[in-house]
């Protein structure tokens, strides 16, 4: 999963997220369903209490 970065740009992001096609899926994963489950939480919070 991990190559050796052998670009010069290598500390930058996208070159991160261009290891491969598991590495981008596994940061999309993340960067959109950790905010859905706060915004499930929030959102069912605010409707037990009756807003």
């Amino acid at each position: 999963m991990w190559e050796a970065c052998t670009d010069l740009a290598c500390g930058n992001l996208f070159a991160w997220l261009n290891q491969g096609p598991l590495t981008l899926t596994i940061f999309l994963h993340t960067v959109i369903v950790i905010p859905m489950f706060f915004i499930y939480f929030q959102e069912k919070k605010r409707l037990e209490q009756g807003e």
